[in-house]
């Protein structure tokens, strides 16, 4: 009792900040809490650049000691601005570190970016609310020379940019057969017919039979890196790296040689579900398939995630989309880079009288259920008797589509991709521990078997076998192919012509998972001499020997 006791007075400094809001913060009052830690003398606040927009895109670095030579995670949230949850789970993670975990910080320096995207994050407390990608910029969309043209209308003036649905023979989608809230794709390789046309909410400003198709926002961070950059689509910029925030954090990063691997809050996933190997992809001038000793690795960190959080992943189909974060940081950067969504809406298996208690209703024993995202959210929705996330279907007049009924509705923005704010709390715990067992893995580089031997005429003979006492080695597979990656540099104090067999300066191309390489040297003279071998982002081991 005592113990538990004592670890809830440790939290509840952290625990008033968070839990005397019941919704997410605002930028101020996410800059507020990040001003609270750097109160602290682990950790160093700095903003690397201010958005468009005037917003700052900030850095905590936290450590003790020399930070810059111990290995190091990067921490990123906010990779898209619609994805509250990763800003809160990023942030929860530093003021978790800070306050109750300093003893990790003898080891492993970690770099928090809170959140990438504050100019669309903003939309959230906006008056109108919609899910943006998006920064401030003024970008022509859709490249026909005018800016910002055709933008969201929110045609039912309830704050929120939801969808439209158009009744029409010609359309593509129908009523769920278990959810009538929900609208799903005809299939029409089994003759299925459709019956609605489906937009997001808004008009056909500009005449060109496409809906808000130019919108009142700029360039997506999460869409503006240069692996497999996507030319030519909305939201993603004329060039790669067009955009302050992401030119900044790559200056920033760039400099930072210490950081072994990447945890990313984003909807893409390779933690709850692994990258899989493909050998073309692999072989290709351009790799698009992560390595094969990466695949590995990634397959071994998560199995670390699936035992450490709970939740298990639904219907998770997006491991990385062009021009995004993610994939750069280990394409591009060659360090390990993980990403998480860190919610997923959980798998609901309807029973018998579910259909009693909620809109949704169990398919007979004869139907084979059609389960997607949005029908399994609502019905998630139902059991936990969530009131606030969906718009009820309500006819309006169209001037698209004169005398035909088009109705506005559907899922409220925001809902799908984060959690009710009071679950973010236990979701935040259980990463960090993540966060902190991955930390606990990286590179180690030890020492081990030292000898001196004595031989005639004054020499010396020193061995010792250099061990990497990790289950991660200390270099990427792509990293080290990349050969962006610093090698580990093994230096010994003693005068190059005083080195008789062995150079004063070995570099090692990487070390394997637990693997050992031998070092010798055949010096003259006696004194004292020390053997430092290591890189900035596997660590350094020392050791002297007196001759």
């Amino acid at each position: 009792m005592t113990k538990y006791l004592l670890f809830f007075l440790a939290i509840v400094p952290f625990s008033q900040v968070v839990s005397s809001q019941n919704n997410y913060p605002t930028l101020t009052e996410i800059t507020q809490r990040l001003q609270k830690l750097n109160n602290h003398k682990v950790a160093t606040l700095n903003s690397i650049t201010k958005t468009d927009g005037g917003q700052d895109i900030w850095v905590l670095k936290i450590g003790t000691g020399d930070l810059d030579n111990k290995p190091a995670i990067a921490v990123v949230g906010g990779a898209e601005g619609f994805h509250l949850v990763s800003v809160e789970l990023a942030l929860q993670f530093a003021e978790e570190l800070v306050n109750n975990y300093p003893e990790k910080l003898e080891h492993t320096t970690f770099y928090v970016f809170p959140n990438m995207s504050p100019d669309a994050y903003l939309q959230y407390h906006s008056n109108i609310k919609y899910e943006r990608r998006g920064n401030v910029a003024k970008i022509d969309h859709d490249r026909d020379g005018t800016v910002s043209e055709d933008p969201y209308e929110d045609l039912n003036k309830d704050g929120f940019i939801t969808q439209i649905r158009v009744e029409s023979p010609m359309g593509y989608y129908k009523i769920h057969p278990n959810d009538t809230r929900v609208l799903v794709k005809a299939d029409r390789t089994k003759g299925e017919a459709g019956n609605y046309l489906v937009f997001t909410e808004g008009i056909d400003n500009d005449k060109d039979k496409k809906f808000n198709e130019d919108l009142e926002e700029g360039i997506a961070f999460n869409k503006n890196f240069t692996y497999k950059f996507p030319v030519f689509e909305p939201l993603a910029g004329d060039y790669p790296v067009s955009q302050k925030e992401n030119r900044a954090l790559i200056d920033y990063l760039f400099e930072q040689w210490n950081i072994f691997a990447f945890v990313t809050f984003s909807p893409a996933n390779n933690l709850s579900e692994p990258l899989k190997f493909n050998e073309s992809g692999a072989k290709k001038r351009v790799i698009s398939s992560m390595l094969k000793k990466d695949v590995a690795t990634n397959k071994m960190i998560s199995e670390l995630y699936n035992k450490t959080v709970s939740q298990k992943a639904f219907q998770q189909d997006n491991q990385g989309t062009d021009g995004d974060f993610f994939q750069w940081a280990y394409f591009h950067f060659g360090r390990y880079s993980f990403s998480t969504p860190g919610w997923w809406v959980p798998e609901v298996k309807l029973k018998e009288n579910d259909d009693d208690k909620t809109e949704t209703k169990k398919p007979s024993s004869k139907e084979k259920p059609i389960v997607t995202k949005e029908s399994n959210f609502m019905a998630w929705a139902d059991q936990q008797n969530l009131k606030d996330i969906f718009v009820p279907w309500t006819p309006v007049s169209h001037p698209d589509f004169p005398n035909q009924k088009v109705e506005v509705g559907g899922i409220k923005p925001f809902a799908l991709h984060n959690p009710p704010y009071n679950l973010v709390d236990s979701l935040a715990l259980q990463h960090t521990t993540f966060i902190l067992k991955l930390a606990a893995m990286q590179p180690k580089l030890e020492f081990h078997h030292v000898k001196v031997e004595k031989l005639s005429g004054g020499l010396s003979r020193i061995t010792a076998d250099l061990y990497n006492n990790s289950p991660l080695p200390t270099h990427s597979e792509l990293g080290e192919k990349s050969r962006w990656l610093q090698k580990i540099r093994i230096d010994i104090t003693k005068d190059k012509k005083e080195v008789i067999a062995g150079n004063t300066i070995n570099l090692i191309d990487k070390l394997d998972a637990f693997e050992t390489k031998t070092l010798s040297w055949i010096v003259k003279g006696s004194g004292n001499v020390e053997i430092k071998a290591g890189a900035a982002h596997a660590g350094f081991a020392v050791f002297n020997v007196k001759l």
